[in-house]
């Protein structure tokens, strides 16, 4: 679980030292093609045989990881990786506490909402944007749950993620030869867009899937607490973004929301 939250945020910061070249968009582009290159020959996904239920949340995840990456990645170009990444957690948040009629959890997620405030510190300077694309990829992080809780539920392994990721591929490669026609990518920008999505898609599909395995949701809910921290640390120590007293407080506050609400389960 560890490992999954650390590369996932060490990805997530690698593939932000290519947007002076290739922009998000660019790495998203290699992220899905590279994600799809990767994990084809591991899981094999089969496309014979999906009923019409098995397709919906398959197509849904392909529309959710083009939205999820794309305004993540706007979001940190604008706010910083810790911000983004922050906001974006609130997605699983909300679907913790909507799953949830404890008034204990809605008092967290009222806690949550105080970090937000805490966290943004809203005012003339405020980049409504990036904030507002940061939040748009945690409401796309939360369909992401629910979709993929659903193609768990009806396709084996990571048959579901792996046959999404080719059809998302598929849907950005000639976005990818557009897009690099008018961006020029280098040799660089390449090798770590595609480190971003060994670290942010790969890893976390394969990990993530062993650990549940052997843990339970609620406390894998725990330590996915930990990705905001990482975040933190990996735009610190990767992109040089320093953050400000306020700004540690919000992520604690949240942060501290969704363990209580996870360890409460």
């Amino acid at each position: 679980m560890l490992t999954s939250s650390a590369a996932n945020q060490t990805g997530a910061a690698l593939g932000a030292m290519a947007f002076p070249v290739i922009g998000p968009v660019g790495v998203v582009a290699v992220r899905q093609l590279v994600s799809a290159a990767v994990l084809a020959p591991i899981v094999r996904p089969r496309f014979r045989g999906l009923s019409r239920q098995q397709w919906l949340p398959i197509l849904g995840l392909v529309a959710v990881f083009s939205v999820m990456n794309v305004s993540l990645y706007a979001a940190v170009e604008r706010i910083g990786l810790a911000l983004a990444v922050t906001l974006e957690f609130l997605g699983p948040l909300t679907v913790a506490v909507a799953s949830s009629r404890r008034g204990a959890d809605i008092g967290c997620a009222v806690l949550a909402g105080i970090g937000v405030v805490v966290l943004t510190n809203p005012g003339p300077s405020t980049d409504v944007v990036g904030v507002g694309l940061a939040l748009l990829a945690a409401a796309a992080w939360g369909c992401y749950v629910l979709l993929n809780r659903s193609a768990g539920r009806q396709l084996p392994g990571l048959q579901g993620p792996a046959v999404a990721s080719l059809l998302a591929a598929a849907l950005w490669a000639p976005i990818a030869v557009i897009w690099f026609i008018g961006h020029p990518p280098t040799p660089a920008a390449l090798a770590l867009a595609a480190a971003c999505a060994i670290g942010a898609s790969v890893v976390p599909y394969i990990t993530d899937l062993m650990a549940l395995r052997r843990v339970s949701t609620h406390m894998f809910g725990v330590f996915t607490s930990i990705n905001p921290v990482w975040a933190a640390l990996a735009g610190w120590l990767l992109l040089r973004q320093q953050l400000a007293v306020h700004e540690w407080v919000g992520i604690a506050v949240i942060v501290a929301s969704n363990v209580l609400v996870s360890a409460r389960r």
